[in-house]
């Protein structure tokens, strides 16, 4: 395991015990459709909890499947009493997802896991062992990535944003096999805008941060849930939700070329004056002028995108609707 220290970490903070009888871990799982890796992931999780001889729980939280497994979520937490099964009313997508699972998770560690089993559960010991080191929060980092490469080059967009929105630079945000401390978690809750990405979030309230190099396989069943299209629309998020430097760069640029501009306009003025009339160069300023509505085109949708954000926040609807929380103990938060 090779460690990527971002912070150093809080020595203060290096002590984790258990509260009130509850759980020293929690593991959420956000779960969109996939029946067919379900039954392995739970199979390989028993064993890694077990290996804890702490308190430990599971939350699965069901994005709105329309496959088997809700069906088979349920099958786990009747056999197990540490099995949390959250149902939304319909998919509300992968953040909101984790989001619900924070709300229900009693743990001082938790960690976030994907479904699909391209990230191991084998590495969770990894990341705990890290926080239990003094970490706020410790992010895995796919080395090997085993993804299609037009996933591996947006994978590197994000990372190139997101650090360059939050001024914290890790090799993967992308990754969902994080861990975060119980604090961290607390703080992410009382974030109430509806669009927000987890990692970058948590980052704004940690101390200390780190990533540790976990393994990465190929899906083996199933089909990921990030399209192209979530992927930009993704990437528009995080441009929007975590620095205004989109918006003053395109205005900072637009100032450039109206200089630049007004500059072209005195050169052709006085060319005129001197050479006179002429139709040379006329496909040329065409070509700027295209570059020039291209630019106020995309200046108009960044402007569009902070509007956008802040017609659904004002908006206040909510950013998930649990239809059953399936465990005896558990009721959805108000």
């Amino acid at each position: 395991m090779s460690l990527s220290k971002t912070t150093s970490p809080t020595p203060a903070a290096s002590s984790l015990s258990q509260t009130d009888g509850g759980p020293y871990l929690s593991i959420v799982i956000p779960v969109f459709n996939e029946q067919e890796n379900l039954r392995a992931l739970h199979q390989t999780l028993m064993p890694v909890l077990d290996g804890f001889q702490k308190p430990c729980e599971i939350i699965y939280v069901d994005d709105g499947s329309v496959d088997e497994s809700l069906l088979l979520l349920r099958e786990f937490q009747a056999q197990d009493p540490r099995v949390v099964v959250i149902e939304f009313s319909r998919n509300f997508g992968q953040h909101a997802a984790v989001f619900a699972g924070f709300d229900q998770a009693r743990g001082q560690i938790i960690v976030t896991l994907d479904a699909d089993l391209q990230n191991p559960p084998e590495a969770i010991p990894s990341l705990v062992h890290t926080i239990e080191a003094g970490y706020d929060v410790v992010g895995g980092w796919r080395e090997d990535r085993q993804d299609p490469l037009f996933r591996r080059l947006a994978s590197k967009v994000v990372n190139r944003i997101v650090s360059w929105s939050t001024g914290i630079r890790l090799r993967d945000y992308g990754c969902m096999l994080r861990a975060y401390r119980r604090e961290v978690v607390e703080q992410i809750r009382k974030c109430s805008e509806i669009s927000s990405f987890i990692p970058a979030l948590a980052n704004t309230f940690a101390r200390s941060i780190a990533e540790i190099e976990v393994p990465h396989r190929d899906r083996a069943k199933g089909r990921t849930k990030y399209s192209m299209r979530r992927l930009i629309r993704l990437n528009f998020d995080l441009m929007t939700g975590f620095s205004l430097l989109p918006i003053q760069a395109i205005s900072t640029f637009g100032l450039v070329v109206a200089v630049l501009g007004g500059a072209l306009s005195v050169f052709l003025f006085i060319r005129r004056l001197i050479i006179g009339p002429e139709a040379e160069g006329l496909f040329t300023l065409f070509a700027i002028l295209f570059a020039f509505i291209g630019v106020q085109i995309l200046a108009l949708g960044i402007i569009g995108e902070y509007v956008g954000r802040v017609y659904n926040e004002v908006r206040k609807r909510p950013r998930f609707v649990i239809k059953t929380i399936y465990n005896t103990d558990r009721h959805p938060p108000r």
